[in-house]
């Protein structure tokens, strides 16, 4: 039974910085990709970061790029996505995913396991 628990969220002035983090439980990470996704009211959701476990390649979308980090503890089942310089358009729900992929897109439908999401709110 595959468990993605996100925590971190919360709010901040714009500029701040805040980490998220993502702790998998259920679920065997090798050859796995994980994922960060954000969903802004009235918006749809959208990918802003992966890493795969074999390798650690990242990728981002070009809206965070030089602002979020993606960083995962293999040991932990630990996800992390750091993000600084925190602007107001970066206030959404971050949702965790999960999937046994070679290549981590950041497509949504490519996902089938998600966490319950942590709000963050900038201002």
């Amino acid at each position: 039974n595959v468990q993605l628990v996100e925590s971190g969220g919360g709010s901040v002035q714009a500029g701040g910085s805040l980490r998220l983090s993502c702790a998998a439980s259920g679920y065997t990470r090798s050859r796995n990709c994980m994922a960060w996704f954000r969903q802004a009211p009235g918006k749809a959701r959208e990918g802003v970061a992966s890493i795969n476990s074999v390798g650690g390649r990242t990728e981002y979308a070009t809206s965070v790029k030089g602002r979020f980090t993606i960083s995962q503890d293999n040991a932990k089942n630990t996800v992390y996505l750091q993000m600084n310089d925190l602007q107001p358009e970066d206030t959404a729900m971050y949702y965790c995913a999960a999937e046994p992929l070679v290549y981590c897109i950041l497509i949504e439908s490519t996902y089938n396991y998600w966490g319950q999401g942590t709000q963050v709110t900038v201002s």
